[in-house]
C-alpha cells in the first residue's frame, strides 16, 4: 500500500507527561504561595487599587542558566529597594517566535547546538523557574507553543501573548484557560484592535483540542481568563507609546466594554529595535504616569547583565557571558539607574 502519512517526519521523540515532570521537579508549598501572592498583586495593579507600577524586566531570552540566576539575584535585591512604588517581575522567556528560522529558545534547543533536546529543555526551564521563585522574584514569560503551559504554567506569575500570535485563535483559546494575568501585544503592524479582540475572546469560555496533565489528547473546556490587558509594543509603522497613542488605545478598549489597562513595552517597535532608546521610552511613559494617566499600569524592559547582543549561532564556548543571543538589551547598570530614578518619582504618586 502506498504510504500517505508522515512523509516528511524524521523522528518522534516521546516527552514526559506534564504530570511526571511536575512531580520530578515539584513546586514547594512556599513557591506555590509566592506565585499565588504575586499573581494577586499583579492583578491588583492592573485592575485594582494598587498604585504601584508593574515592570516586567529581564533578558530577551534565557540561554545561559548561570547568568540568568545572577540576573535574578540582582533583581531580587533591587526589588526590595523599590517595592513601595514598583512590582518587578523577571522576564524568563524560554520560547522565541521566529520570522523565518533561528534559535527557538531554551525549551526547543537547550544546548544551543541544534540537537533540539526538548525533554531536556523542559526540565531545564522548570528547574530554572523554581530557582528564580526561591529568590522570591516573580516570573514572566511569553507562551508560544500551546503544549508548554502544562509543563511550566504553575510556576509563572504573569504571561504574554506576542505580536505574531495575538491574532491566533489557538493562542486566544489557550489564554482563556491560563491561571495568571496575561497581556496581549498589539500586532506586528502596530494595530491595537487584534489585541482588543484577543482579550474579548480570551475572557470567554472556550473549548478546544489540547493535552491533559496525563499527556493524553483532550477536549479542553475553560471558563475564560478575566485578567487580560493590552501591551503597546509599536509596529511596522513606528512606535505607539506617546500620549495620543495611549489615548486611542484607552478609547478603543472602553468602546469595547473593556477596562483600559495598558502596559507599554519600551523595546521592540517602540525603540526601533535600538536598545539604547529604551531608557527614553521608559522615561516618557513614566512622565505620562506622573501626569496622572493611571491607565498606564506597567512597562516592559529588555535588560541583561551586559548591553547589546552577540552573533548566534557560534560555538557555545565563545559566547560572552551576560550578553543576549536574541534581541539587544540594556545593561544592568542602566536598568538599576532607571528603576531607582523611577522609584524616586513614583514615591509621590504612591504616597498620595
Amino acid at each position: 500500500m502506498k504510504e500517505v502519512s508522515d512523509l516528511h517526519i524524521v523522528d518522534n521523540v516521546p516527552l514526559p507527561t506534564p504530570q511526571a515532570l511536575c512531580r520530578e521537579l515539584a513546586q514547594s508549598e512556599a513557591a506555590a504561595g509566592f506565585v499565588s501572592r504575586s499573581r494577586r498583586e499583579i492583578r491588583n495593579i492592573i485592575f485594582g487599587d494598587d498604585k504601584r507600577l508593574l515592570v516586567v524586566v529581564g533578558p530577551c531570552s534565557i540561554h545561559d542558566i548561570e547568568t540568568g540566576k545572577e540576573y535574578a539575584r540582582r533583581l531580587s535585591g533591587l526589588s526590595r529597594e523599590v517595592r513601595e512604588t514598583m512590582l518587578l517581575v523577571m522576564r524568563v522567556y524560554f520560547e522565541k517566535p521566529r520570522t523565518t528560522v533561528g534559535w527557538k529558545g531554551l525549551i526547543m534547543d537547550p544546548h544551543l547546538d541544534g540537537t533540539n533536546d526538548i525533554p531536556g529543555g523542559l526540565r531545564m526551564a522548570r528547574r530554572f523557574l523554581l530557582d528564580v521563585l526561591e529568590m522570591e522574584v516573580p516570573t514572566a514569560t511569553e507562551l508560544l507553543d500551546p503544549i508548554t503551559p502544562q509543563y511550566i504554567a504553575d510556576l509563572v506569575c504573569w504571561s504574554a501573548i506576542g505580536a505574531r500570535t495575538t491574532e491566533s485563535q489557538t493562542h486566544r483559546q489557550m489564554a482563556s484557560g491560563l491561571s495568571m494575568p496575561l497581556g496581549f501585544k498589539n500586532g506586528t503592524n502596530g494595530a491595537i484592535l487584534p489585541a482588543v479582540n484577543a482579550i474579548k475572546a480570551a475572557t470567554q469560555p472556550q473549548t478546544f483540542l489540547g493535552v491533559g496533565y496525563d499527556g493524553l489528547a483532550a477536549a479542553v473546556t475553560t471558563r475564560g481568563n478575566p485578567d487580560c490587558h493590552v501591551i503597546l509594543r509599536g509596529g511596522d509603522e513606528g512606535p505607539n507609546y506617546a500620549e495620543p497613542h495611549v489615548h486611542n488605545a484607552v478609547e478603543l478598549l472602553e468602546e469595547n466594554g473593556l477596562q483600559p489597562a495598558i502596559m507599554i513595552d519600551a523595546s521592540h517597535g517602540n525603540c526601533g529595535k535600538d536598545h539604547q532608546e529604551q531608557p527614553r521610552v521608559f522615561t516618557e511613559l513614566l512622565a505620562q504616569r506622573m501626569d496622572g494617566n493611571g491607565h498606564i499600569i506597567g512597562a516592559m524592559l529588555e535588560s541583561n547583565l551586559k548591553a547589546g547582543n552577540q552573533k548566534f549561532p557560534q560555538p557555545v564556548d565563545d559566547l560572552v557571558k551576560g550578553v543576549s543571543i536574541t534581541d539587544k538589551c540594556i545593561d544592568w547598570e542602566t536598568t538599576a539607574r532607571l528603576l531607582h530614578e523611577a522609584h524616586k518619582k513614583l514615591g509621590v504618586l504612591v504616597a498620595g
